[in-house]
């Protein structure tokens, strides 16, 4: 029965062109388009093309967990002299916000993400995209031809794993070196923490001998520490602006 939906969905259905879009984007077609559909609807912006009133967040909440998982197995097994600690490192430098921007624009889902949302796309919209796409080919196709897909056409397609071995992204730890070895003073102070979308989120800048140099907003402290650190880092010219990870 699912071989007649995709079938019908690839040659027959009136939007046979956005499934043949997702076939070449997965490697198969979906039987089950709504739930894809979903998966690119922003919530800043509601579309009566899909389900009214909601949007990829519940897909996103679930795709990360599925990625999260398939991530670990993936190092668990590519890496078995490794310990924990290494293990969890990798895995957050695969799935953290800006290596899921990174993937789904090398994939190309702003396409997708501009037809279904009527609103300026974000970086980040890139990244939910990436885990709620995770969550819909779950709910899709099972968990054994998620870890397939996450496998063969994210990781060995878009994330260099071996250069990840040496990378170091714990900015906090960088900027506190570089001033240590300069002479330089560094602390954090907490500028706000706020309600946001029913969470708490906080606002942090990084001060160099007293003075601001750089800001980050993130619903974890040590977090927009890491991201406020980072952009400190580009302002005093120790990593180049491209590097940048941002919040859009």
């Amino acid at each position: 029965m699912r071989f007649l939906f995709r079938f019908y969905n690839y040659y027959l259905s009136k939007d046979k062109h956005f499934a043949r879009r997702l076939s070449s984007i997965l490697g198969f077609t979906p039987a089950n388009l709504d739930i894809f559909r979903l998966a690119f609807s922003h919530k800043s912006s509601p579309s009566d093309k899909v389900y009214a009133m909601q949007n990829n967040e519940r897909l996103e909440y679930l795709g990360d967990a599925v990625l999260g998982t398939i991530v670990a197995e993936y190092l668990f097994k590519k890496y078995p002299n490794s310990n924990e600690g290494f293990l969890t490192k990798m895995r957050s430098k695969i799935v953290k916000r800006k290596s899921l921007n990174k993937i789904g624009d090398k994939m190309g889902l702003d396409v997708l993400l501009s037809e279904y949302n009527n609103t300026r796309l974000s970086r980040s919209m890139l990244g939910n995209a990436v885990e709620a796409l995770v969550g819909a080919i779950y709910l899709e196709a099972g968990y054994d031809r998620t870890m397939r897909f996450v496998v063969r056409k994210m990781l060995r397609n878009y994330v260099n794993v071996h250069d990840l071995e040496t990378f170091d992204d714990n900015y906090k730890s960088q900027l506190l070196e570089w001033c240590q070895k300069n002479g330089q003073t560094i602390s954090y102070k907490l500028l706000a923490r706020y309600k946001f979308e029913k969470r708490d989120r906080f606002k942090v800048a990084v001060m160099v001998n007293g003075q601001k140099v750089a800001t980050a907003d993130d619903f974890n402290k040590k977090s927009a520490e890491q991201m406020a650190s980072e952009r400190a880092m580009v302002a005093l010219g120790i990593i180049d602006e491209e590097d940048l990870e941002t919040e859009d």
